[in-house]
């Protein structure tokens, strides 16, 4: 046995999870960290590691049992840290690997796992890959890594294909030749600066396998797979639709994937304690998105299809269905998320004439209704919550804050916007700065006054950690409560979901279902309360609610948890 698999072994026989349940992922709360705006504890503005262990504490009193972290890597930050220059290293303004591995180990302690993210898909321009494939000639083995290929037309001019963006605007940048003529075209499915990576050839393959090897070596719980989909391209480089059939798009979900996917799935198997792999997956055909998750491959993978939809009982009930549906003949358990770092915040979308979520249909100046968002985003919190299966949580959400909207043009950074021509506001309004406490910015984020990298809203004085934990009210407060009573009730996280139909008759905005045999969550998504009488009546208890009861009737756009103890009823096990 060579030194370095000695090494490794060694490193894996230490960073144990705190427990030895094989089974943690499958009812997880994970909590996604976006450092750059999670805490600053140098006073540069800008979120570091340190900042997130001395908030570890916050992370366990909230109930959380994993955390997730944004890329924290080596990065020129084009995209957010999505463009990696090297994924065996700490970004300098995070802080150090030392730092990294400190906090996955107290955070373990904790008995709070830690999953980092990995992007695939392509990589930073200044990653030494693409620099020595920049400087090498057409053909060379250094291009082969990536997807470099001659223009089209008589002089090479035109891009080799029309393929879209994510991220709007062309898909393929020309490169110069070093007599400084026009050169090859590559392949970026997001920014210029992210050059996709060429997953035919071995190198890539080889790679990201030690990576993985190299983040597991060091105790994390999972990897986060960013743009999951996304990996395989048709190298005869067609035009969308020009090859038909389920996994025959040039650039998406190919069946090829899941053959990536059964190899890194044997390298977490190889470790001891569950090592997960959780998949970012835009596809939506729910069986070929289930396809991800048979036993070999993928543990999880992100449910976006509720997050997407309309505010609704019938919306969502729907897509609860489809998604335990889907779900079932590959046994994994579902997730349920309601932001992340690229979406609309609730408090601000569930607000809005049109609720439903779709990146192109991002715009300035869209109105919402603060009020009437924050109370379904606070119903649609323990709705999630009472789902089967693992549930995440975007740092913020749990305070209740909004989109910020109105940020100065001159400080947004994201590429989206840029692409757009302006249109799109981008995604940076979901990542301002956390408002820790005080009465005006940085609310304690930074030390000493700090300016923070993107201004915080004066407003966000009422919505700080320190004025939200001692308020019995506050959405802060509403979450805590929720995950200790998902934490607490057997019936909760993982398991079976029966629809409980007659619950409240003819009450078409309410959803209504059960968790065993005690436990029930009503839904109101209509404007008329509705009343629990008849519940409450028979031996029902008011658990928790999202607002305050009118009686014994439940507000619109609420939420309910019940204890049933003499109740008899009619369910339909969902699907």
């Amino acid at each position: 046995m060579d030194s370095d698999v000695l090494t490794r072994t060694a490193r894996a026989a230490t960073a144990q999870p705190p427990t030895h349940d094989p089974l943690w992922w499958r009812s997880a709360v994970i909590y996604q960290v976006y450092v750059r705006s999670f805490a600053d504890a140098d006073g540069d503005g800008t979120g570091d590691l340190a900042g997130v262990r001395a908030h570890l504490g916050y992370l366990k009193d909230l109930g959380v049992d994993a955390i997730w972290f944004n890329p924290w890597y080596p990065s020129p930050m084009a995209d957010g840290g999505y463009d990696v220059v090297d994924y065996r290293d700490i970004h300098p303004q995070f802080g150090t690997l030392a730092d990294a591995e400190a906090l996955i180990r107290e955070a373990l302690a904790l008995g709070i796992r830690t999953i980092i993210d990995v992007v695939p898909n392509h990589i930073s321009d200044q990653h030494p890959w693409f620099q020595e494939a920049l400087a090498a000639e057409p053909g060379s083995p250094a291009r082969e890594r990536f997807w470099f290929h001659p223009g089209k037309g008589e002089n090479g001019d035109e891009i080799p294909t029309h393929w879209v963006s994510s991220f709007q605007g062309e898909t393929w940048t020309r490169t110069t030749n070093p007599d400084g003529t026009p050169g090859e075209w590559y392949l970026h499915m997001f920014t210029p600066e992210q050059p996709d990576l060429n997953w035919n050839h071995p190198d890539v393959r080889r790679e990201h396998e030690e990576i993985l090897r190299f983040w597991f070596d060091r105790g994390v719980a999972g990897v986060r797979i960013d743009s999951a989909a996304l990996l395989i391209k048709d190298a005869d480089l067609p035009e969308v639709g020009e090859k038909q059939g389920p996994g025959q798009h040039p650039t998406e979900d190919r069946d090829e994937l899941h053959d990536v996917y059964r190899s890194w799935r044997a390298i977490a198997d190889s470790y001891a304690g569950t090592r997960v792999l959780v998949g970012e997956i835009w596809v939506p055909d729910i069986d070929r998105f289930a396809a991800y998750l048979r036993d070999d491959e993928m543990h999880t993978a992100f449910n976006f299809d509720f997050l997407a939809r309309p505010w609704g009982a019938a919306s969502f009930r729907e897509s609860i269905r489809q998604t335990l549906a889907a779900h079932a003949p590959v046994g994994a358990p579902s997730t349920w998320v309601l932001s992340n770092h690229d979406v609309t915040r609730p408090v601000t979308r569930y607000g809005r004439a049109d609720t439903t979520f779709a990146f192109l249909k991002k715009r300035f100046g869209v109105p919402t209704d603060p009020e009437l968002g924050r109370n379904r985003a606070r119903a649609a919190a323990l709705l999630v919550a009472a789902l089967p299966g693992s549930l995440y949580i975007y740092q913020g959400d749990e305070l209740g804050l909004p989109e910020v909207e109105d940020l100065p043009r001159d400080l947004i950074e994201d590429p989206m916007h840029y692409r757009s021509g302006g249109v799109d506001p981008g995604r940076d309004g979901c990542r301002v700065p956390l408002p820790w406490a005080g009465d005006e910015p940085p609310f304690a984020f930074s030390p000493d006054g700090s300016r923070t990298w993107l201004p915080q809203p004066p407003q966000w004085r009422a919505l700080t950690v320190e004025a939200q934990r001692s308020d019995p009210h506050s959405t802060f407060s509403l979450y805590r409560d929720a995950l200790a009573l998902r934490r607490d009730l057997p019936a909760l996280g993982d398991g079976d979901l029966d629809w409980w139909d007659d619950a409240l008759p003819g009450a078409d905005d309410v959803l209504a279902f059960r968790r065993g045999d005690d436990f029930a969550c009503i839904v109101n998504t209509g404007e008329d309360p509705v009343s629990l009488g008849p519940l409450i009546g028979a031996g029902g208890q008011i658990l928790l609610a999202s607002s305050p009861l009118e009686g014994a009737s439940l507000p619109g756009d609420s939420t309910a948890w019940l204890r049933l103890t003499s109740l008899t009823t009619t369910t339909h096990p969902a699907g």
